[in-house]
């Protein structure tokens, strides 16, 4: 395996336990200045928050970041596979936000989402955030095939089905991910940080485990075909922002929102970036994260408390941001 650096992410400053309907428990950690402003971050299916650390750790001068995993990812166990789904993580999210509301005090929020967070947030009726920030999700907009996107959705959905869920150690699993074509582009260090944050050791014997069950991941691919559609573009809350991979590329997972669509949105791309976009430049889209904030009056720049650990120096990687069908 190529030799990447070793990311650390650190311990909480604080956690809440967040109580789902079914008895489910997700646990929300507290990063970050919490003097500054609020984000809410969440990730895409089948991965876990703490892979996005190269990205939020950007942030965390600034903000604070209240971080947690979709039910039956990342840090948390893994229920029965009839609990999971779509509508599941639309609850999830409004009782996440209203539990951090309770622990952490009243204070607008920004939630920063990645594909399946980013769709089950426009999805949720209830209006707990100040605003949003939508990396690449899987919205079905006007002049989408409807054939093409379904026929994506079945094609991961079996892929996923039919892949490895057990390996011999995290850095089999890292070097394993050198050759899918979704993780070429991956920032130094991505790789094995995926596979200590997406694998555990494995209850049945030795070697490591998918914390999110394939057939579980699988199951969301599935309803996404039939709950991506149920949002209209032009229905977006005021104050979302869509960051989308570059609609030049071939997707790697499910198409990438497409530009026939974007009237009326405020739409940005990261040109070369794919659908993974907050693993490949983590540094440009903090800067799309925090212009956008800025532009909205909700960024406030305030000094790391003393003893507080400074994120990485962004790196930039020579790409360009275009703005696309900007919404006046």
């Amino acid at each position: 395996m190529d030799s990447e650096a070793v990311i650390e992410v650190p311990e909480p400053r604080s956690a809440c336990e967040v109580r789902l309907d079914d008895g489910t428990v997700t646990v929300v950690r507290q990063h970050g200045n919490p003097e500054g402003p609020r984000l809410v971050l969440s990730h895409g299916n089948g991965l876990a928050i703490d892979l996005y650390y190269p990205f939020w750790s950007r942030l965390a001068d600034e903000f604070e970041l209240l971080v947690y995993d979709l039910r039956n990812h990342g840090r948390n166990a893994v229920g029965p596979l009839a609990g999971h789904g779509i509508p599941a993580l639309v609850r999830d999210h409004d009782a996440v936000l209203e539990a951090i509301g309770r622990r952490y005090g009243a204070k607008p929020a920004t939630g920063v989402f990645h594909s399946i967070s980013a769709l089950v947030t426009l999805m949720s009726p209830t209006r707990l955030l100040a605003a949003r920030v939508l990396f690449d999700p899987p919205l079905f907009g006007p002049g989408r095939d409807a054939a093409e996107f379904d026929a994506a959705a079945r094609r991961a959905a079996a892929l996923t089905r039919r892949r490895a869920d057990r390996f011999g150690s995290e850095e089999e699993f890292a070097d394993l991910l050198r050759y899918l074509p979704g993780f070429v582009g991956v920032a130094p260090g991505v790789r094995l940080l995926m596979a200590r944050t997406t694998l555990r050791r494995s209850a049945g014997g030795p070697g490591h485990e998918l914390r999110c069950p394939r057939e579980h991941e699988a199951r969301i691919m599935d309803q996404v075909r039939s709950h991506a559609p149920l949002v209209d573009p032009g229905t977006v809350p005021r104050r979302t922002r869509v960051i989308g991979a570059d609609p030049a590329l071939p997707w790697t997972f499910m198409p990438s929102f497409d530009l026939s669509g974007i009237r009326g949105l405020d739409y940005d791309f990261l040109p070369g970036a794919s659908h993974l976009l907050q693993l490949e430049s983590p540094a440009e889209c903090a800067a799309l994260l925090r212009g956008f904030l800025e532009s909205e009056g909700l960024r406030q720049t305030r000094r790391v408390p003393a003893g507080m650990p400074a994120p990485p120096p962004a790196k930039p990687r020579g790409r360009g941001v275009l703005r696309a069908g900007v919404a006046p």
